[in-house]
Order: structure tokens, then sequence, then C-alpha cells
């Protein structure tokens, strides 16, 4: 193998780049960047003061103790204790959940919805064509056979 016969480099990268998946999860990638700042409001301005009109704080000031009293300093870090932030980690997981039910309600069962009818109608087709070519070929048939026909009564 020469070096001619070798792709470049260069044109290597350009294929890659140029196909439909690489632009379309670049595409997905600023959608859901975008997209995370929408669900961190909701949940910021909907979910957490929700949760705090039952409570007595935001959703992510619930924390708790683990090993004695925690001792705060005037900086507000924990000298003394094991301070366990387990607001901020339901505050988390509630952004995660929600943004997944978006995702998947919003855009996976429609996909799918939609690649299914497509589906359908491309099997659709196929049937069809399998069924226009068959008849296709039956007229082909009864075409050779009638020309055929004249040859084999008239004794060669």
């Amino acid at each position: 193998m020469t070096d001619n016969d070798k792709p470049s480099l260069l044109a290597g990268f350009k294929e890659f780049i140029t196909r439909g998946n690489v632009i379309d999860l670049a595409v997905a990638v600023v959608i859901g960047a975008a997209f995370t700042n929408v669900v961190n409001s909701v949940v910021n301005g909907v979910i957490n003061p929700l949760v705090g009109a039952f409570g007595t704080k935001d959703l992510a000031g619930y924390s708790s103790c683990l090993k004695g009293p925690c001792v705060v300093n005037d900086k507000g870090e924990v000298t003394s204790g094991i301070h366990i932030l387990w607001g901020s980690v339901l505050s988390a997981v509630l952004t995660f959940l929600i943004t997944a039910a978006v995702v998947y309600f919003l855009m996976v069962v429609p996909m799918s919805r939609y690649l299914a009818r497509q589906a359908k109608k491309r099997r659709h087709t196929e049937v069809e064509e399998k069924a226009a070519e068959l008849e296709e070929i039956t007229l082909l048939r009864d075409i050779r056979d009638a020309l055929v026909a004249p040859r084999g009564e008239g004794g060669g």
C-alpha cells in the first residue's frame, strides 16, 4: 500500500465532522445546556419554595449533623461534627428527575411514535412494491407463454 492509497488526516477529520450524527450530538449538547437552565429555574423558583412552604427553609438549606453537634464559625464553616447537606442532594435529584421526565415525555415518546409510524409506512410501501413486482413477473410469464405457445403448436 502506498502513501497515496491512505486518506489524508484532514480528509478523515472532514468526513468525521460532516457525519450527521456528530452534528446531531453537537446540537443536543447545546440544547441540553440551555434546557438545564430552564430546569434549574423551575426547581429553584417553584419546587424549592413549595418545599419551603412545608418546612422553614429553602430545600438546599436542609442539613443534618452526623457526629456530635455541628459548630459553625462566623464564616459559615463547620468546625466540629460532620455536616451532611442532604437538602442540596435532594434538590439535585429533583432536578435530574424533572429533566429526565421532560426529556422522556417531550422528546423520547414523540420520537418513538414518529419512528414507529415511519417504519409502518416503510413496511406498507415494501409490501405494495413486492405485490407490484409479483404482478409484473406474472404478467411477463403470461407474455412469454403467449409468445412461445404458437411455436410449440406449429411443429417447429
